[in-house]
């Protein structure tokens, strides 16, 4: 190949500036495909093809693996694991302690041995399995040994070492592998002398006596194999205890699975079996039943607020209804005439019509104004708080029934004063026992209204005449309570206990004559809530029906 074939093949050789205008003398606008763009970075590449990144395939299908395979899986891997630690540290130990008996064993009969085969001089077996080689300056070798030792475990591979350095290792055992013999035969003991025969340092002779570690190597085969098998057999029955007591665990779970699976088909009064709360899965199953009552008393709530909606809806459009109904009417009966007379329209009927529409409208606003307090009520929109005597609103209360029926005797009392009803003075109520200052906070206008409902009730639902009393003090515990008491015919218990829901009437044909709309003890109920308070009923000594109103107390 050429140098300008091989110049062609490698890229351009020479550097600078083109004819055309190019730096490097490519073509202008030629685009540098090593630079940014498009091109993906192999490294990315690379991981991104990788299966085995988090987040790829082994992650996904290790995911779907059921929780008790994987327990069952990691019990395992440490049980091998810790059977192959042990099983190594104890073929290490075991197989360290076997050698050190051997290097024992040579320390104490190695220069003995070595000493006592020269000295015969014809000497040439060993007794047992011992091999001994001596090698003297001039080349001369000499290996007294055991035909049969050398059949069974071989000959020793004794590396070729100077007197200096034979001197540097006497009395140090070291490991040198067999040259021939059975292929079982693998491993010698070697124990290094010098000067074996003599003290005399001018005579240079070294001598190695070695001893087999067949059975060394044997005894830890022994134990390895032992130690395999065992661990085989403690591998498989921790499996299967694991798997076992795995499952027994795993129940409690199963059963909150179900539990679940019945809960979220509708059945909200199933509860999880709870185990003890000290595991882990009675903790849960304390905790998810927690959360399952509240779930229930939250669904129940709201399908008792969606009832009481659409009942209020409900009531709403009828008592909205008439006075429609009547404005629509009287507004027909205008266009098609028939109010008019034979000389055009007639002044009293026209004037009976407007009346009479202007009351239904009447009663529309009021209706509407009532929803509309009701409303900011449930909302929960901030209300005026300032110091209130609720001795004065009741004082004023009584004079407004006073007003309104004048021959009814009107009392205000104090709360523990329990005088039977008598006139005091014709000409407006009248006020016994000692009635001072009680004290709440609160919204004035608010709580004048709670009076005023409950003296207009008491106007309505009770005989023309009959007395009543306006009970004013403090309840044991410091609470501002007021009771506006009436000697009517009272109230049924079916009705007492419905009395403050809304629109609810005891006259279920709402017939107009029987009383109004029925959101005035409703707001009564709201208003006092609203402050902190709350309100009961019962009946009255002698017959009646005895509202209770309790307010938070401030002192007097």
């Amino acid at each position: 190949m050429s140098d300008d074939t091989r110049a062609s093949a490698t890229g351009p050789v020479a550097t600078g500036p083109s004819d055309d205008g190019s730096a490097d003398g490519r073509p202008a606008g030629a685009a540098d495909v090593t630079g940014t763009g498009a091109d993906v970075p192999p490294a990315e590449t690379a991981q991104d093809a990788d299966p085995l990144v988090p987040g790829g395939r082994l992650a996904g299908w290790v995911a779907g693996v059921p929780l008790r395979a994987r327990l069952v899986a990691i019990t395992a891997f440490l049980l091998a694991a810790g059977l192959i630690i042990t099983g190594l540290l104890a073929r290490g130990i075991v197989g360290e302690y076997l050698v050190d008996q051997v290097d024992a064993q040579l320390e104490r009969q190695a220069p003995t041995l070595a000493k006592s085969v020269l000295s015969y001089g014809t000497a040439t077996t060993l007794p047992s399995d011992y091999y001994i080689e001596y090698r003297w300056a001039d080349g001369t070798l000499r290996t007294p040994r055991d035909e049969r030792a050398v059949e069974v475990y071989g000959v020793p591979d004794i590396p070729d070492l100077t007197y200096d350095e034979t001197a540097e290792r006497k009395g140090q055992p070291f490991t040198v592998r067999a040259v021939q013999g059975s292929e079982a035969a693998t491993r010698w003991r070697v124990y290094p002398l010098v000067n074996a025969n003599t003290a005399d340092s001018s005579a240079v002779e070294t001598a190695f006596v070695a001893l087999p570690l067949g059975r060394v190597d044997a005894a830890l085969e022994v134990l390895s194999r032992t130690l395999v098998l065992a661990g085989i057999g403690i591998i498989l029955l921790g499996l299967v205890l694991a798997w076992l007591m795995i499952e027994r665990s795993l129940r409690q779970l199963r059963e909150i699975e179900t539990a679940a699976a019945s809960i979220a088909a509708g059945d909200l009064s199933r509860r999880v079996p709870a185990p003890p709360p000290s595991t882990e899965v009675g903790s849960l199953a304390e905790s998810l039943n927690s959360m399952l009552a509240q779930i229930e008393t939250a669904f129940s709530v709201r399908e008792a607020s969606e009832a009481r909606m659409r009942r209020f809806v409900s009531d709403a459009s009828h008592e909205l209804r008439t006075p429609l109904a009547t404005i629509r009417g009287y507004g027909e009966l205008y266009r098609m005439g028939a109010l008019d007379g034979r000389d055009g329209p007639d002044r009293e009927r026209v004037a009976d019509t407007m009346g009479r529409v202007e009351d239904a409208a009447r009663r529309m606003g009021s209706l509407v104004n009532d929803l509309l307090v009701l409303a900011r009520l449930d909302e929960g929109r901030p209300m005026a708080r300032g110091p209130v005597d609720v001795a004065v609103l009741a004082r004023e209360s009584a004079q407004d029934l006073h007003a309104l029926d004048p021959s009814r005797e009107v009392r205000v009392i104090g709360l523990s004063d329990d005088a039977p009803p008598g006139r005091d003075d014709p000409a407006g109520p009248a006020t016994t026992g000692v009635v001072g200052p009680v004290m709440t906070q609160g919204d004035d206008d608010r709580l004048r209204q709670v009076l005023t409902n409950l003296i207009g009730n008491v106007a309505r639902h009770t005989p023309a005449g009959s007395a009543a009393e306006i009970a004013v003090g403090y309840g044991q515990d410091g609470q501002a309570v007021v009771e506006v008491r009436d000697h009517g015919h009272g109230v049924a218990e079916e009705h007492a206990e419905r009395m403050f829901e809304r629109f609810y009437r005891a006259d279920s044909s709402r017939n107009r004559e029987s009383g109004g709309s029925g959101l005035g003890l409703a707001i009564v109920s709201a208003i006092v809530a609203a402050h902190g308070g709350h309100i009961d009923v019962g009946p009255t000594p002698g017959g009646g029906l005895t509202v209770r109103v309790t307010l938070p107390g401030t002192g007097s």
